[in-house]
């Protein structure tokens, strides 16, 4: 048997989330769930709000909040959002968890113990105004290395090469354009350079694969040829304390966020095993390398700004903790830790042509879309025309035409066609009578679909995998146009009746298929669809937001979690003969085109 672990980009908690981070991690990453459970594997999907680091700070500081409140505010918000999206999480939680905080100060001694940690003085930035420090990413300057501007603290994405703030020329903050002071102070290093080695081997296997998307494997690879230790620990009053005398009673140094951040992928699995009665069900998930006779794989789902993260940072700390660098080491008492199968990193998203800004209402917010358009209308898109491999761009318009002409026009109407016309003439599913060789093609053609689809939904090629679900609804649609069964229902015969029959009967056949192909992406819709064909309506179950008392004495807080046990196998199911069909109404909702000014409207 298969573990599989989604592992989604935990959302950051400083405000609400917009459509272009969930296309980028939260769609692709619930389609493959979805599939994936349905292909019988055991999968394992877990995120949650990523709550510390400096930008909550002043985030919280314009609201005139705690960070904590905030905190509160916008977890509650984001894990609505996608609760509401239909995003299948066996746990959504959050950062400021106590097992959160526990899970990665064991990691953190788990490193320290294993050497692979080096306390170093080095120049920190600080805020001139407000005496705050200022993180690596909100420091903006000119790359010393390849002189491209709008170099971050942390990276240039131009080159790909990892930075230090100091390093930058011509530095200043992005929160208020201020140029950092910069001052000694004393912190903790992940000695990234005594990884290299087995982090190199680990990349070049993963090349070897051949799955990994092109731009990830070669952005991973480059960045170590200019590998160094990284600081791990920052000048903040929140965030995680550093478990070691002398440290862990000092309240301004806490963990970096981005150390915090990726180990919430173990923590969240761990809470998961502990709420679900069986304290150490995450091992399966962890503990198992790849081969083994239960195998475990790990696919992380993100955008391409935090590739780094997780191809060189997240994999460091599990070769560190597991004592497998040049440095040797054991384990503590999680064991040796599996390292990523795969790293899912999506391009970027755009809106109307600009890069999505708040602050210049280039946006919409997820909340925002779900109130005026239905969630499948947007989780399509995402899958037709989202930046799966490439920068893509969000229009009202594209967003119009591909609701009306592809969902509403192609599979919303071969829908309804069947419904209808399996109403009115028998109301009820008839039994089929004798198959001629178009309907068995036509059969096939569907069938057909389970193995194309779930293929790539397997290798991550989800536009093409939700076109060729859609070139299924278009085979299946020339049949009913070539076959006219409104015609046969006209005539009296006994025959011609027979035949209606087995038309209906091989159009019901289809629709559940290709409803089920459709289920990963489609959700909501497919369970509206099988209950249009007389089913239970619950061919795709759904998350649901839990209010949770804290494992460890902390306080409450919202979930998301669900039982997707009753997926339908990734398979035909025979329609069921005598199942009463209702009059049905139309799935999807078709779109003026006149919203597309309105929405304009409102970015203006």
């Amino acid at each position: 048997m298969t573990h599989v672990l989604s592992a989604v980009a935990w959302p950051y908690a400083n405000g609400p989330r917009h459509i272009g981070h969930v296309a980028g991690f939260g769609v692709p990453s619930d389609v493959f769930s979805r599939y994936m459970r349905m292909a019988g594997h055991e999968v394992l999907m877990v995120s949650g709000s990523d709550e510390h680091g400096t930008p909550i700070l002043i985030a919280a500081d314009e609201a005139g909040m705690t960070p904590q409140q905030l905190a509160d505010q916008n977890h509650r918000i984001i894990a609505e959002d996608l609760c509401a999206l239909g995003l299948s999480y066996d746990l959504y939680t959050r950062t400021t968890t106590r097992n959160h905080h526990a899970v990665v100060q064991e990691l953190f001694l788990g490193v320290y113990e294993n050497g692979y940690f080096v306390e170093q003085t080095t120049k920190g930035a600080i805020s001139p105004s407000t005496g705050r420090t200022l993180p690596d990413r909100y420091i903006e300057g000119t790359c010393p290395i390849c002189g491209a501007g709008g170099a971050r603290g942390d990276q240039c994405d131009t080159c790909g090469n990892q930075l230090d703030p100091a390093d930058l020329i011509d530095p200043v903050s992005r929160i208020n354009g201020e140029t950092p002071e910069f001052i000694e102070t004393q912190h903790f290093f992940l000695d990234l350079p005594a990884l290299a080695e087995a982090l190199t081997a680990w990349l070049d296997e993963r090349e070897a694969t051949g799955l990994w998307r092109p731009n990830v494997i070669r952005f991973s690879q480059n960045i170590l040829e200019e590998i160094r230790p990284r600081a791990m620990t920052r000048d903040i009053d929140w965030g995680i304390a550093v478990p070691l005398d002398g440290w862990r009673e000092n309240p301004t140094k806490k963990l970096y966020v981005w150390f915090d951040a990726v180990i919430g992928y173990l923590s969240a699995s761990i809470e998961w095993a502990r709420r679900s009665g069986d304290p150490e069900a995450w091992r399966r998930w962890w503990n198992t390398a790849d081969g083994a006779q239960n195998q475990a794989l790990s696919y992380y789902f993100m955008g391409k700004d935090n590739i780094t993260f997780h191809s060189q940072i997240w994999p460091a700390e599990l070769l560190a903790y597991s004592g497998r660098g040049s440095k040797g080491g054991e384990p503590r008492e999680y064991g040796v830790l599996n390292l990523p199968t795969e790293v899912v990193s999506s391009e970027f998203l755009t809106m109307e042509g600009k890069k999505f800004s708040s602050s210049k209402k280039v946006v919409i917010y997820v909340r925002d879309l779900l109130s005026r358009y239905q969630p499948d209308a947007f989780r399509y898109f995402v899958a037709a025309a989202g930046p799966e491999n490439q920068d893509s761009d969000f229009t009202w318009s594209e967003f119009v035409r591909r609701t009306n002409d592809e969902l509403v026009a192609g599979w919303g109407n071969l829908v309804n066609r069947t419904a209808t016309l399996i109403h009115k003439n028998f109301g009820e599913i008839p039994a089929a009578g004798e198959l001629t060789d178009v309907d068995r093609a036509v059969l096939d053609a569907v069938e057909a679909t389970f193995g194309t689809v779930g293929d790539l939904i397997g290798r991550h090629r989800q536009k093409q995998a939700i076109g060729e679900a859609m070139r299924g609804v278009a085979e299946v649609n020339r049949y009913v146009s070539d076959l006219e069964p409104w015609k046969l229902a006209k005539s009296d015969g006994d025959a011609e009746r027979e035949r209606l029959a087995t038309v209906l009967h091989v159009m019901a056949q289809c629709v559940a298929d290709l409803n089920v192909v459709l289920s990963p992406f489609l959700p909501f819709s497919a369970n509206l669809v099988d209950a249009a064909l007389g089913g239970s309506g619950q061919v795709a179950p759904m998350p649901r937001i839990e209010e949770v008392e804290d494992l460890d004495g902390g306080a409450p807080y919202p979930i998301i979690t669900g039982d997707y046990s009753e997926m339908p196998a990734w398979a035909r199911r025979p329609v069921q003969v005598g199942a009463t069909v209702d009059k049905p109404t139309p799935i999807f909702v078709k779109l003026d085109t006149a919203l597309v000014e309105e929405e304009l409207a409102r970015l203006a």
